[in-house]
C-alpha cells in the first residue's frame, strides 16, 4: 500500500512543453474572397439583381400574354414613366400624395406621442390607450372616410383625418408596448437621477424603447400611404389636385393603361426609397450603432 506521498506522486499530472511553431505552418488563416463574393457582400447589388429578376419576369409575361389593355410590357411602363415625369405630371402627382402624407403622418405621430407620454405616467391613460387601441385599431381607415367627407368635405382635410388614424393607433402601440419592456434597471437608473415626467421620457425610456417605436414608425407609414392611394383612387382629388392615386384612377378610365402602371410603379419606387434611404438610415445610425440589433 502506497503511503501520501507516493500515492501524490503517482497522481500527478507530467509536465508538457510545447515547442513554438512557425505561423508558416498553419497555412492560409484567412481567405481572400473572389470578386464574385466580394460583390455578393454588397447588400444594394443583391436587391438590384432581384429587381432585375422580376422586371425580365414582368417583360416575358406581358410578352406572352399579348395583351396591352390587360398588362403592358415593362418597356412600356417604363416609356409612360419616364414621359411623366420629363412632362411634369407625374411629379406633380407624387408631391401632391407625399405633401398630404407629410402633414397626416406628422400629425398621426405627435398624437401617438402625446397619448402614450399620458399613458406611461398614469394608470388610468393606460386604460384610456388600451381602450381606444382596441376600439379604433382594427377599423380600417378608409371605411370613415365618407364620414370624414361630411365632417370636413371634399379636400385635404379628409384624407389627413383618414392618415391620421391609420398612423395614431400603430404608433401608439408599438410605442407603449416598447417602454413597457424598458428593463427595470434603466428605470431605477433613471429615477435615482431625479428624472420624472418628459425627461424621464426623453433620456431614458424613448432610447431604450427606440426599436418598437422605429417598428411602429415603419408600420404607420405603411398603413398611411396605402391608405392615401387607397383614398384617391376611390375618392378622387384632393383641394382641387389629384395625387398619385387620382393619376391611376384617371388614366384606367381613359384606358392608358401604361400610364396606370407607370403610377403603380411610383407608388411603389416612394415606397422602396423610403424604406431604404429614410428608415434604413435611421436604424442604421441608431438601434445598429446602440447595439440593440445585428
Amino acid at each position: 500500500m502506497l503511503d501520501a506521498a507516493e500515492e501524490k506522486k503517482a497522481l500527478a499530472r507530467p509536465e508538457i512543453y510545447c515547442k513554438p511553431v512557425s505561423a508558416a505552418q498553419f497555412g492560409v488563416v484567412q481567405k481572400k474572397l473572389s470578386p464574385l463574393e466580394t460583390l455578393y457582400q454588397i447588400g444594394a447589388l443583391r436587391k438590384a439583381v432581384i429587381l432585375v429578376v422580376l422586371a425580365i419576369a414582368w417583360e416575358a409575361y406581358a410578352r406572352a400574354l399579348d395583351n396591352p389593355l390587360l398588362f403592358p410590357t415593362f418597356g412600356a411602363t417604363m416609356e409612360a414613366f419616364v414621359n411623366g415625369i420629363t412632362g411634369g405630371a407625374l411629379l406633380l402627382k407624387a408631391w401632391t400624395s407625399i405633401r398630404v402624407l407629410l402633414i397626416g403622418y406628422s400629425a398621426g405621430i405627435a398624437l401617438a406621442g402625446l397619448f402614450t407620454v399620458i399613458a406611461i405616467n398614469s394608470r388610468i391613460g393606460t386604460d384610456f390607450l388600451e381602450t381606444l387601441t382596441a376600439m379604433f385599431n382594427p377599423l380600417p381607415a378608409i371605411a370613415i372616410l365618407p364620414l370624414a367627407m361630411i365632417w370636413f368635405g371634399l379636400g385635404m382635410q379628409s384624407l389627413v383625418f383618414v392618415l391620421i388614424h391609420s398612423v395614431l393607433w400603430a404608433v401608439a402601440l408599438n410605442t407603449h408596448s416598447g417602454f413597457l419592456s424598458v428593463s427595470n434597471t434603466l428605470r431605477m437608473v433613471g429615477r435615482n437621477y431625479g428624472l420624472t415626467g418628459l425627461a424621464y421620457v426623453g433620456k431614458i425610456l424613448i432610447p431604450a424603447a427606440f426599436p418598437s417605436i422605429l417598428t411602429g414608425l415603419k408600420v404607420g407609414w405603411a398603413f398611411a400611404w396605402r391608405t392615401l392611394i387607397a383614398a384617391e383612387l376611390v375618392f378622387g382629388v384632393s383641394s382641387g389636385q389629384g395625387g398619385l392615386g387620382w393619376f391611376i384612377y384617371e388614366n384606367k378610365n381613359l384606358l392608358e393603361i401604361g400610364n396606370v402602371f407607370a403610377g403603380l410603379f411610383s407608388v411603389i419606387l416612394i415606397g422602396l426609397l423610403v424604406e431604404n434611404l429614410i428608415f434604413r438610415t435611421l436604424e442604421a445610425r441608431t438601434v445598429r450603432k446602440w447595439g440593440m440589433q445585428h
